[in-house]
């Protein structure tokens, strides 16, 4: 290790020292073991901590097919008939639920909070890797600022626990750039066993993510293709027609655009947050272009695309938090410019260094944002189906019917109980200009409400944000449907009109 320091020190002018050369046997860093330790233990804290919705692909396009898969009963959205999703991501969840019910542990806190807990062994392993990948590039100085910068971003605390496909992209995507040639010590001397890691490692993100194909541009496995066979029942590939769909035919603007430099002006800085300087500085102090090029050659084609999403870019985001630790170190580093004066004076006056400011500033904006995300931001519909699966669970709850933007909850999932459900379908037409289901309900709640009644078997339940509740509660009234619970869902609006609430109601029995 010491040896490898030295060396990195040689090859780059500007890396920085570290200022404690001699570990103690009591710091973290002295071994690999106790670093991957941390990570494990500070990503399965933060996946307990998550309470919040995100994103419905965490829910509907993972939980809900692994559900469905182990359960027999679950929701396959419009994507899974077009052959455009792949059950590789799912089908790690359905050796969790099976385990689950195996050990007869699948009640409702286990079906909410195991399947992020296992996101977050995934994650702790993309923790560990983005550690040993710095450490290979720029040394163990570094290394450490790099981890401190990955563990404490605000965006990285809310989302990598989540159990996303994009959130395994970015675990395989780490790993496999520890394992790629490009970024060894020396070029010269490539050991053909990291070659063959690195290109399976590569290959495995691009089947469980085609789009992760940006990043690395090799074909996939024939895994995939096996399993889905298995599955589908007919041979289909998905990498074509998740490319045809996303990036060929536009398919994705169905769920709205952005101008071409949302990741730049807006996606990205919002993800980097107060890290964006550390990270900008980092780029041009460590002068590791590849890298660099690397993120701009990801944000820039996604920039292409008119439909773009945080998620989209998350694997990249660990690369920008690693110069943000290289620019860190270099704060914290004895060689840099006028830090022994600073130092001096430090201890003279009690004044806090640059790198103390620093870190002040950064958990000062990095750990309120991650609490509030994580754990008030958006939660009624998360909270909801939980109240709803612990109502089942006692059989008190005999049909739902959710009138509120499609998947705006968990579903099958959460609930686990094999009962009638109904939420307003958001399927895209395939004639242009027609508005689906979902829209209708958003575009006036009371017309479309009053054309369903005509028509409908009673729910026992509802649930309705409080925004469409006010044009709808002398309809339910009117129907016997009575207030039963009210959540607390968000301060601000997000997309749409302010959604403060979910509330639930049930039919009065008389």
């Amino acid at each position: 290790m010491k040896r490898r320091a030295v060396k990195d020190e040689k090859q780059n002018p500007n890396f920085p020292k570290n200022p404690n050369p001699k570990p103690s046997k009591l710091d973290i860093f002295s071994s690999s073991k106790r670093v991957f330790a941390l990570c494990l233990v500070f990503r399965m804290a933060n996946s307990l901590m998550i309470q919040t919705y995100f994103n419905p692909d965490e829910h509907w396009q993972a939980l809900e097919v692994a559900h469905r898969i182990s359960f027999g009963y679950g929701h396959l959205t419009w994507e899974w008939s077009k052959g455009i999703r792949s059950y590789l991501h799912p089908m790690l969840f359905v050796v969790l639920y099976k385990l689950l019910a195996l050990l007869h542990l699948d009640t409702p806190w286990f079906m909410v909070r195991a399947p992020r807990l296992l996101q977050s062994i995934f994650s702790s392993v993309g923790d560990f890797y983005l550690y040993k990948l710095s450490r290979r590039i720029f040394g163990q100085h570094v290394a450490k600022w790099t981890l401190f910068s990955q563990l404490t971003n605000w965006f990285m605390f809310f989302c990598f626990p989540r159990t996303l496909s994009n959130n395994l992209e970015a675990v395989l995507t780490l790993v496999g750039l520890y394992y790629w040639p490009s970024f060894k010590d020396s070029s010269r001397h490539v050991d053909m066993a990291n070659r063959k890691w690195g290109l399976a490692v590569a290959a495995l993100a691009c089947a469980i993510r085609p789009t992760s194909a940006i990043t690395w541009l090799v074909l996939v496995l024939a895994l995939t293709c096996l399993l889905d066979w298995s599955v589908y029942g007919s041979w289909i590939f998905v990498p074509l027609n998740f490319l045809k769909f996303n990036f060929l035919s536009s398919g994705g603007d169905y769920y709205g655009t952005h101008k071409w430099h949302w990741y730049y002006s807006q996606g990205f800085p919002v993800m980097l947050f107060t890290f964006l300087p550390f990270s900008t500085v980092g780029i041009f102090q460590s002068k590791q272009w590849k890298l660099s090029g690397l993120m701009s050659w990801v944000l820039g084609l996604y920039s292409v695309l008119g439909h773009k999403e945080f998620r989209f870019v998350f694997p990249v985001l660990p690369i920008a938090l690693m110069f943000a630790g290289y620019s860190l170190a270099r704060l914290d580093s004895p060689s840099s410019s006028d830090s022994k004066q600073e130092r001096a004076l430090g201890a003279r006056n009690k004044c806090p260094s640059k790198v103390q400011l620093a870190i002040l500033f950064l958990l000062a904006t990095n750990i309120p944002m991650a609490l509030y995300m994580s754990l008030v931001h958006q939660r009624g519909s998360e909270d909801v189906m939980m109240f709803l699966s612990k109502e089942a669970l006692n059989n008190e709850v005999k049909s739902i019917l959710f009138l509120m933007p499609c998947h705006a909850t968990p579903y099958y999932s959460t609930l686990h109980r094999d009962l009638p459900m109904r939420f307003l379908d958001c399927t895209p037409s395939d004639e242009k200009g027609v508005i689906d289901e979902s829209d209708r309900f958003m575009m006036d709640p009371v017309e479309f409400m009053s054309d369903m009644v005509k028509d409908w078997s009673l729910p026992s339940h509802i649930v309705l944000f409080d925004s469409q509740e006010r044009l709808l509660k002398e309809l339910l009234t009117s129907k016997s449907f009575g207030e039963m619970k009210r959540f607390f869902h968000a301060h601000f609006k997000v997309d749409r009109d302010l959604q403060a609430s979910v509330v639930v109601y049930c039919l009065m029995v008389k």
